[in-house]
């Protein structure tokens, strides 16, 4: 079997030391045994980013002092800023954006770019999230900027280089790209993207929604020649309260909020939440003692981090290979009556562990709550929903059950779904019959 196509599992002592690790992987605390697959919306929680942070907001010390809680506070700071510049971007400098959320820091770098430098358009794609493509549409109208969208490609669910490139000239300021659809899971080639991008214009700041994709992959943003990058820690394990953005020391260099007496690398304004930094340090921490295992060679944290997301990569393809194909036991999602995979790319290398499904003749809000009655926790994305629309029909569709499972999750998880979803199917058909 070629792992990198299909994936590989962890062993399952590994896999049972993970599941200690997060609260509530298995059932509601209030409701019961359940599959929770919605991490999409909200990942499942490691349990000690969630300690780490409530022990730390309980002291009342300020970090905006010199004592030694205060310098405590500050190095849990500096060092979750190392971990999410360095090890998680792979970004030796540059600066850190925080904010409530993921999705005003993505304002904040946009507006930092379209407001400061010289140029007639702005570009982004008809696949965003509504806080990067809002974003976008918002600084154009309000600084007389021409607003161009390049379109997905129907049949795959990809946004094509050359449909981005075309969209870009000399006058361009800016391109905004997802790194993976929050629909379907497909990964964009960020790689062909930027390089057509730049091909047509080398001046060009480029952002990347990276929320969906950072918690089923990694983003080197040096190697890309990034601008900009953002992700939300609520849905990478940690904690609700705050958003990251990567920024470039050439984005910093841009007029933005700011006090007059800081350098321009430092975009923080009041005082910041050092519990809501121990939360993200504590999943990177996680994530490298899961590079550590079964390991004894000596390796950096930047590489730890790699080789832990790396297991975590090849398990979630071998749990989207089995969702997609089944098993001797049951069949795949590709292989039920009645159920369709929307945005079915063939090669898993190219997805994310997102999955778009419907079943014929179901409405969508009776079939997560069906879901939900036999304790499967989906999300319904429909085209009457302003956060939905638009991303549905760019890639053909009117609505879809989004199915997110997380890298904790087993075969037998998989194999429920399944089972649950082929009842369902059925159920249909008996009604109709």
């Amino acid at each position: 079997m070629n792992v990198y196509n299909l994936g590989k599992l962890m062993n399952e002592k590994l896999l049972a030391e993970i599941r200690e690790k997060f609260a509530f992987v298995d059932h509601d605390p209030d409701y019961g045994e359940r599959l929770f697959f919605d991490n999409s919306g909200g990942s499942l929680r490691l349990r000690e980013a969630i300690k780490i942070k409530e022990k730390i907001d309980s002291l009342p010390d300020c970090p905006e002092r010199y004592h030694q809680r205060a310098i405590d506070f500050n190095n849990i700071m500096d060092r979750c800023t190392e971990d999410v510049l360095n090890v998680m971007f792979g970004a030796k400098s540059d600066s850190l954006i925080t904010d409530l959320t993921a999705s005003q820091s993505m304002f904040k770098m946009v507006s930092t770019v379209i407001e400061n430098v010289e140029g007639t358009n702005a570009v982004t794609t008809n696949l965003e999230h509504p806080s990067a493509y809002d974003a976008v549409k918002f600084y154009c109208k309000k600084n007389n900027k021409e607003f161009r969208v390049a379109e997905a490609n129907v049949h795959t669910g990809f946004v094509d280089p050359e449909s981005i490139a075309e969209k870009i000239d000399k006058n361009t300021i800016l391109l905004s790209v997802i790194a993976s659809s929050n629909i379907s899971g497909n990964i964009m080639d960020l790689e062909k993207i930027i390089k057509a991008a730049r091909a047509k214009n080398p001046e060009l700041y480029i952002i990347v929604d990276a929320v969906q994709h950072m918690p089923h992959g990694t983003l080197n943003v040096k190697k890309l020649g990034i601008d900009g990058a953002n992700f939300a820690p609520y849905k990478f394990m940690a904690s609700r309260g705050i958003g990251f953005a990567y920024v470039s020391d050439r984005l910093s260099k841009l007029p933005h909020q700011k006090l007059y007496a800081k350098d321009d690398s430092v975009w923080e304004l009041g005082s910041p939440t050092p519990a809501l930094f121990a939360s993200m340090s504590a999943v990177i921490d996680y994530v490298c003692w899961l590079g550590s295992y079964d390991s004894i060679e000596d390796m950096s944290r930047r590489d730890l981090y790699l080789k832990g997301m790396e297991k975590i990569v090849l398990h979630e393809r071998a749990l989207l290979h089995r969702l997609l194909e089944g098993s001797d036991k049951i069949e795949g999602l590709r292989h039920m009556d009645k159920v369709k995979v929307f945005a079915d790319y063939p090669d898993l290398t190219k997805r994310d562990l997102i999955v778009a499904i419907g079943i014929e003749g179901r409405d969508y809000e009776q079939l997560r709550k069906d879901y939900q009655d036999r304790g499967v926790t989906v999300y319904e994305r429909v085209n009457t929903s302003v956060y939905s629309k638009r991303i549905l029909e760019a890639i053909g569709i009117t609505g879809a059950i989004r199915v997110s499972p997380l890298h904790c999750h087993t075969v037998d998880d998989i194999d429920k779904f399944l089972s649950i979803t082929k009842e369902l199917s059925v159920t249909r058909e008996l009604a109709n019959s």
